[in-house]
């Protein structure tokens, strides 16, 4: 059985979808970044981290919340344990390539985007949720024993 919590999964997956979205559309259209409290969304927007092979990695980043996001709702629509794994263990991917972007930005830009910390986030709570709904759902191990009861030394039965 799925947790009950299966659709805040959900939830989350989406406003990383929508960030990941900004990000990219910023990129190709030029939409204009409210940075909020921090002051580095154009520096980090704009380093040679933020592109790879001409593709801007929030774009990627789009493509993993939305295969989330529609992943999870499938197993949620089916009620498939695994579907819900599967994707669950998908999550590994959006955990490591967030580590690798606050890597950057704290070490190596030394600037911090709004956008890219909520992103960070997401994807955390995304892996954090996941792990433990892999936890919860995991199949319990029966112990069945071959031998009787009666075939167990005891106290009682062995006497020197």
């Amino acid at each position: 059985m799925l947790p009950k919590w299966t659709p805040v999964i959900a939830a989350i997956a989406f406003v990383g979808l929508a960030d990941a979205l900004y990000l990219t559309a910023h990129h190709y259209f030029g939409v204009p970044l409210a940075c909020g409290p921090f002051s580095g969304c154009e520096t980090v927007t704009s380093s040679v981290y933020s592109v790879v092979l001409g593709i801007p990695v929030a774009l990627p980043g789009a493509l993993y919340y939305l295969a989330m996001f529609f992943g999870i709702l499938l197993a949620w629509e089916y009620k498939s344990l695994t579907y819900f794994r599967y994707i669950c263990l998908f999550s590994i991917c959006g955990v490591f390539a967030s580590a690798w972007f606050l890597f950057v930005m704290a070490f190596l830009l030394h600037a911090w985007c709004t956008y890219c910390l909520v992103s960070v986030a997401t994807s955390t709570l995304l892996f954090g949720l996941c792990m433990y709904g892999l936890h919860v759902t995991k199949p319990q191990k029966t112990v069945t024993s071959t031998k009787s009861l009666d075939s167990i030394p005891n106290e009682r039965t062995e006497r020197f």
